[in-house]
């Protein structure tokens, strides 16, 4: 038996073959004399991989959401990009083959990403990479694809985005991969599929592995090959002691969310897209405590009309069935970067030109995007929250603009519901002055993962502080009981919307500072609500 340590991305226990998933090389063709037919051969490779993305966005729209499907829809816009493009043709005008260029000025780019400071930036590595080898393939007749004669665990390299969309993912009962991240395509698939996986795993990718049966501890972040009849047993039952839970947890669907002592939570769910509704309701969710706005202008080439943010919006108020959604208004910058919208870079983007600091000086922006969320309050409940809130003003200016809209829409005889207003408390200086701002709104949500960040002066995203970067700090939780005190003594609701929120080892602190409502991932609603009516607090 051989076995090794990786980093969990979704907890269970998966049982099964191996299948070594390898890239296929493509055989590079060397100098060619005739510049002008390879440069022919790398545009028409260009339109056929176009066609491709194309086709496996609308494919994974469908199947995954339209979140996971805005990855391909990156790589198409990086297509198009006339730095790439320059260096191609410049090596080409060289000697250089089509495919040769194509491979080269891909590594060069991806590389040239990779060693950028900023997080977002260093993940767009892989989806250069992975736009200049579909383009080698195209030109040399390489290999896509895998296939998996029965259900298995998929043990690779590192998976780029294009590849996750196109796994057999009924046929998948676990990722285990030597690199990428918590926040890799291949750990956010993980998640949405449900299913044990680990990565940056300490394993070597062996022609001997393939075929092998293996056991992934998605709890303990440990793997086992050819395991011996003692891990063999202790796994499978853990593995179904596991489903037995989840089974258990069905006794709790659609029970109110008490303790034993009468405290009420409300349990809500975080989502980024209309098609994320199907998941509140699997998950018997009391509603959405966060919509990320954001990800209607991901993927795009430029902005989205008020109709088109109004539809979507509409699309999740009508299919939450009277249940209540906070929108969150648009938080791009920091980690979530859009070419369209002209932003400069940013030595420390997570400080700087960020969320309401947009919206408040970019009204072209602000306005369609509030007037749209007006118009949606007429099919149901909703309320809007504003990001990165740090003062009194920028709340009292919201309030007013809010206004403004309001007006707009009665005199253009344009229906629109009753809309509580909220922000989010993710900065220190909102925490701190918590008393005054409740006084300006009707509900605090906290984003604890700022919160943390900000609090700590630890960049959540940068691996190296994993060990520094501590959510329990005691600072944190010091916050986090000022914020529900001095909401409460204002007399308005106070959430949890960030990951926090569904760490069970602090429900019962939660309880205790007095939260009324936590938003999390669908599929944690009703653990949750076990742990909340369990407690005697």
């Amino acid at each position: 038996m051989r076995e090794g340590t990786g980093r969990p991305v979704f907890s269970g226990v998966a049982i099964g073959r191996a299948y070594v998933y390898r890239h296929q090389q493509a055989e590079l063709p060397g100098s060619c004399g005739d510049a002008a037919a390879e440069q022919k051969k790398f545009d028409e490779a260009r339109e056929t991989a176009r066609a491709q993305l194309t086709e496996l966005f609308e494919k994974t729209k469908r199947e995954i959401g339209e979140e996971q499907a805005m990855i391909l829809d990156v790589q198409m816009m990086m297509l198009d990009d006339l730095d790439y493009l320059e260096g191609v043709q410049d090596m080409i005008a060289g000697g250089a083959s089509a495919a040769q260029a194509a491979h080269e000025t891909g590594d060069a780019f991806s590389a040239a990403f990779a060693a950028m400071d900023d997080a977002y930036m260093q993940a767009r590595s892989v989806d250069v990479k992975d736009m200049a080898t579909r383009l080698v393939n195209i030109l040399c007749g390489g290999k896509t694809g895998f296939s998996m004669e029965e259900p298995g665990i998929l043990v690779a390299e590192d998976l780029t985005p294009s590849e996750t969309v196109q796994l057999p993912k009924d046929k998948i009962l676990a990722f285990v991969t030597r690199q990428g991240s918590s926040n890799s395509h291949t750990a956010i698939l993980a998640r949405i599929m449900n299913i044990p996986s680990l990565v940056q795993a300490q394993i070597t990718l062996d022609d001997e592995l393939d075929g092998k049966m293996m056991i992934v501890d998605g709890f303990e972040g440990r793997y086992y090959i050819e395991p011996d009849e003692a891990t063999q047993a202790a796994m499978e039952k853990k593995r179904d002691e596991a489903q037995a839970y989840r089974q258990q947890l069905e006794a709790y669907r659609g029970k109110p969310t008490v303790s034993k002592s009468g405290r009420k939570l409300k349990l809500f769910a975080n989502i980024g897209n209309p098609d994320d509704v199907k998941y509140v309701l699997e998950g018997d969710a009391e509603g959405v405590g966060l919509l990320r706005s954001e990800f209607l202008y991901l993927g795009r080439d430029n902005f989205p009309t008020e109709e088109e943010l109004f539809e979507a919006y509409r699309k999740v108020v009508e299919g939450l069935q009277g249940r209540p959604v906070v929108i969150r208004t648009l938080d791009i910058g920091a980690d979530k970067q859009v070419d369209y919208f002209g932003l400069e870079h940013e030595e420390n983007p997570a400080l700087g030109y960020r969320g309401i600091r947009i919206c408040l000086t970019r009204e072209d922006i602000f306005r369609p995007q509030l007037r749209a969320i007006y118009r949606a309050s007429a099919f149901g409940p909703v309320c809007i929250m504003f990001p990165m809130i740090i003062s009194v003003d920028e709340v009292r200016r919201i309030k007013a603009f809010c206004e403004t809209i309001k007006a707009e829409l009665a005199a253009e005889g344009v229906a629109f519901g009753e809309v509580e207003l909220g922000i989010m408390i993710e900065t220190p200086a909102a925490a701190v002055l918590s008393r005054e701002l409740a006084k300006e709104v009707q509900f605090f949500s906290v984003g604890t993962n700022d919160l943390t960040q900000y609090t700590l002066a630890i960049d959540r995203q940068n691996a190296k502080l994993d060990e520094f970067y501590d959510p329990h700090h005691p600072a944190v939780l010091a916050l986090l009981r000022m914020i529900a005190e001095n909401a409460h003594a204002e007399g308005i609701w106070c959430g949890i919307c960030g990951e926090l929120g569904a760490d069970l080892s602090l429900t019962e602190t939660f309880l205790e500072m007095g939260y009324d409502e936590l938003s999390v991932s669908p599929g944690r609603v009703l653990e949750l609500r076990k742990k909340v009516c369990e407690s005697e607090v």
